[in-house]
């Protein structure tokens, strides 16, 4: 889980950590990305809420809407740091994207208002 969490914070400035209800978040300006989950099953679960907005393709993702990474070994881990780093920098950017969004709808009301 340790490996886990420095690439997640790692990848990208703006990611954070916290617990709330036993659980651990990670979450950026976008909301949260990922939950640490199921802790008594081996290894590590790591479970993307709204995993079904990113449009990488991701293979060692499962499910549609919420997806999930299984990570058996800290060997596991490293083999997929590359791909977690992509989905948490895509995860950064859809906040970005929403920013600009809300920026250039009230530039366009201000304007329609002249």
């Amino acid at each position: 889980m340790r490996r886990l969490r420095d690439v997640i914070l790692g990848a990208d400035p703006s990611m954070s950590e916290r617990v709330q209800y036993g659980v651990t978040f990670s979450s950026s300006k976008s909301g949260d990305l990922a939950a640490f989950v199921r802790y008594r099953e081996p290894g590590v679960n790591l479970r993307l809420m709204r995993g079904g907005r990113l449009q990488g393709r991701y293979p060692n993702l499962e499910g549609r809407t919420v997806k999930r990474m299984r990570i058996t070994d800290e060997k596991q881990a490293s083999a997929r740091a590359a791909e977690l780093r992509t989905i948490v920098k895509e995860w950064c950017s859809l906040g970005d994207v929403a920013k600009a969004r809300k920026a250039k709808k009230a530039t366009s009301r201000e304007s329609e208002g002249r």
